[in-house]
């Protein structure tokens, strides 16, 4: 994590760009059953087509070749190929106890690619985002219509898997975590404690994390059913938080209302990367670079923009276009409306107070034992906390 410095930096003076779609560019190797298996698996009693995150075990040369594409596309920050890399996505090809070891080659190879870049231009260091996808459990709905309270993990069993990828990606070299392509967001917090007891074990030392939902469809709620502004204070108490926003599910065009509605209500940073348009009937999205560059410089002119990149459908003349649409766009002032001002029902009367996150809830506690009319309206920034009491 030695380059946080660096990259707060970086967020602060431009809008970073973040790569495209990786399992598509794999896919374009189209690598036979023996090719995924490689010489490590060569005897493993599962098949392993499909699997892209053993990639990162036997055909490593394939996964460094698509990060360097994205790099010279201008992509300040790269995935790791680790989407899939939990224990219960990689039990369906019997390498639940590899996940470790996936996760930390991922992010190494990823780091290696980073790192050349960053060598041939030290004014624009590049990043690495270990990627956590949100596997294919879910802890707010039962997989069984016949039993609505059955659920096939508990909160800390998922937790604890998220735990076992984050320690190989930060193990890698990844310079930040990115909980991504949520649906669940009781998932993503299992990751986000997970990643809290990692930061704890490991001294203390920051981990930044970025957190992007995924919408279901043009409703705006996320699959368990959360709209924006409750995903929003659900995921905001994360230490270290980087940035929050969304991807995949929806093109720009239709995210767009959304990451507006978050940049509005949220005292971090946004990022958006979105698949390029929507599918048609066969499932090829058809968007243009060009197009799905316009579309986000439109963002980035309304100001709701920290990090841009792409999902599904893009590939790197996608993250090229995005670059070129954003070089000199300004990037959301962080906090932007965390000072605005708040004002009592009764008596219109602003106040704004600094306050420590270890008196906030004695502070509930002593306001809701007084009779006196209190307007009280909090919002939190990455380091410190504002609440806002007015005694009429």
């Amino acid at each position: 994590m030695k380059q946080t410095a660096a990259l707060t930096d970086a967020l602060a003076k431009r809008i970073l760009i973040l790569d495209g779609a990786m399992g598509t560019m794999l896919q374009s190797f189209h690598f036979s059953e023996q090719d995924f298996r490689g010489s490590v698996f060569a005897d493993h009693s599962c098949n392993l087509t499909g699997d892209n995150d053993v990639l990162n075990l036997t055909q490593p040369g394939a996964v460094l070749s698509v990060h360097t594409k994205y790099l010279e596309a201008g992509a300040d920050i790269i995935e790791t190929n680790t989407f899939n890399a939990n224990r219960f996505s990689q039990a369906e090809y019997g390498l639940a106890e590899k996940v470790y070891e996936l996760n930390r080659a991922g992010a190494a190879i990823a780091r290696s690619a980073a790192d050349s870049f960053t060598e041939l231009t030290p004014g624009k260091p590049r990043f690495v985002a270990g990627s956590i996808g949100p596997t294919g459990k879910t802890l707010s709905m039962s997989p069984s219509v016949a039993d609505p309270a059955f659920r096939e993990l508990t909160f800390f069993e998922l937790a604890d898997a998220y735990h076992e990828a984050a320690a190989g990606l930060l193990d890698g070299g990844a310079d930040m975590l990115l909980i991504e392509t949520i649906f669940d967001t009781l998932n993503a917090k299992a990751a986000i404690y997970a990643i809290s007891k990692l930061k704890e074990e490991r001294g203390g030392e920051p981990i930044p994390v970025m957190i992007s939902g995924t919408l279901s469809d043009a409703s705006g709620r996320l699959l368990a059913g959360q709209n924006v502004e409750a995903f929003l204070i659900s995921v905001m108490h994360t230490p270290d938080l980087l940035s929050i926003g969304f991807n995949c599910a929806l093109g720009a065009t239709e995210m767009k209302p959304y990451i507006a509605e978050l940049a509005r209500k949220a005292p971090c940073r946004i990022s958006a990367h979105p698949n390029a348009g929507l599918p048609d009937e066969l499932g090829r999205y058809k968007q243009t670079p060009q197009e799905m560059g316009a579309i986000l410089r439109s963002f980035a002119d309304e100001g709701l923009l920290n990090i841009a990149g792409g999902c599904c459908g893009t590939n790197p003349d996608h993250i090229r276009a995005i670059a070129q649409a954003l070089e000199g766009a300004a990037p959301r002032p962080e906090g932007q409306d965390l000072l605005s001002k708040s004002y009592c029902r009764r008596c219109h009367a602003p106040t704004l107070y600094r306050i420590s996150r270890d008196k906030i809830f004695s502070i509930f506690r002593y306001l809701s034992q007084r009779s006196e009319c209190f307007s009280i309206s909090y919002h939190f920034s990455v380091q410190l906390e504002f609440i806002n009491l007015n005694q009429c």
